[in-house]
């Protein structure tokens, strides 16, 4: 039975793709209304769980449940929020006709164009044709899609990379907003000084979990004083036990 305290439930999920194993069988909780860090170096297995969470990997075995239902299914669409590493818009089209289709093909106010123009920000680049945008402003317009209507989830995979220090900030800030509204965030990045902005984090290495607490957990359990040391400190750890 799901737990009705959790967005997302990831119980003995294998992933293997041309032969190789990516996820070897991992399993996670996310609580709803919070801001979970998904932390690891680029290549350990982050995207490939996020593809599992919104339903558009292929897995071998094991479950992954998302709002109470089997991740994917058609009742999911409109509740779950997805950013690709890649900006995933058309090029040829202006970010507001990027937005205002979007919004349609998810039956989401035509006003919401405004407001995740603004929650981005976005607003002097409305009119402009999103294949002349910088890598930063096209990965804000892909954000912006995923803000439309009302997600309970958002599953954010780096979605601050590319970005200067200020939007970061401000970005972090809405995605504390978002959270305190209820709805749940699963943010990826393999910059560690992002994880003290998360309520709670999940570190990968080679396609396993190395921890699952609070950034303060976490340097608690090393003795370390931030998340990058902690996580160095618990690789060195199971290295010297391997």
């Amino acid at each position: 039975m799901v737990n009705s305290a959790n967005a997302v439930e990831v119980r003995d999920l294998v992933v293997r793709r041309g032969g190789r194993t990516v996820l070897p069988g991992v399993s996670c909780r996310v609580a709803r209304g919070s801001v979970t860090g998904l932390l690891g170096p680029s290549g350990c297995g982050k995207s490939t769980l996020l593809r599992a969470v919104v339903g558009v990997q292929v897995v071998a075995s094991g479950q992954v449940e998302v709002l109470g239902l089997p991740a994917g299914a058609k009742a999911l669409r409109s509740r779950v929020g997805y950013v690709t590493q890649a900006p995933s818009v058309y090029g040829d089209l202006t970010v507001r006709e990027d937005l205002r289709y979007f919004a349609a093909v998810l039956g989401a106010p035509a006003r919401d164009v405004d407001r995740v123009l603004r929650e981005v920000g976005l607003q002097d680049h409305a009119t402009s044709v999103v294949a002349r945008l910088s890598g930063g402003e096209r990965a804000r317009v892909s954000l912006a899609t995923a803000l439309l209507g009302t997600p309970e989830l958002l599953v954010l995979d780096e979605p601050t990379v590319g970005l200067d220090p200020v939007l970061r900030r401000d970005l972090w800030s809405l995605f504390a907003e978002l959270a305190g509204r209820g709805v749940t965030l699963i943010v990826s990045s393999h910059v560690m000084d992002e994880a003290e902005r998360c309520e709670r984090l999940l570190l990968m290495r080679e396609g396993r979990f190395l921890a699952d607490a609070s950034p303060s957990e976490l340097r608690e359990r090393t003795g370390e004083h931030d998340v990058e040391a902690a996580f160095l400190a618990l690789v060195d750890r199971e290295e010297a036990f391997a």
